[in-house]
């Protein structure tokens, strides 16, 4: 079996967050992986399903409790190219994810922002950041600069 990086898989967040962008979504994508395995992957789709709540990181865990059959992912790693908003950090809490691997920072809407001084994951999580940091921001960046 062939061990992939954090790198190789937020590849693949970008792959998904390239396909939000190409659809008009703010540019966001997120894998989440079990065992070395992509069991779930999803981007932003807000605007194409008229949720708010309709996040990468949200879209992703449904997906991967649902091919799961399971309510909880505590074996799964999550990567997402954009640091995840205060909402979608709760989601991750929620679903007891492992590990949460993220790119680029959100200066504006980062769960950074808003939980300062407490971890808003679930206490056993661990978190990786700025993985492929410059790739991810640059999609970001482009997005917003063609939009203003």
């Amino acid at each position: 079996m062939i061990e992939y990086n954090d790198e190789h898989y937020m590849r693949q967040a970008l792959r998904e967050a390239q396909e939000a962008y190409l659809e008009g979504e703010i540019p966001i994508g997120a894998v989440v992986v079990i065992n070395n395995k992509i069991i779930a992957r999803d981007h932003n789709r807000v605007e194409r399903l008229n949720d708010p709540t309709a996040h990468a990181e949200v879209l992703a865990i449904t997906g991967a409790c649902n091919s799961l059959g399971a309510k909880y992912l505590p074996d799964a790693t999550i990567y997402v190219t954009i640091e995840p908003c205060h909402m979608c950090a709760g989601a991750l809490y929620w679903s007891k994810v492992k590990r949460i691997v993220f790119g680029a920072f959100d200066e504006k809407q980062g769960y950074h922002n808003f939980c300062a001084e407490k971890n808003p994951f679930h206490p056993k999580a661990e978190v990786v950041k700025g993985i492929l940091a410059d790739e991810c921001g640059k999609l970001m960046k482009d997005f917003f600069k063609e939009r203003r």
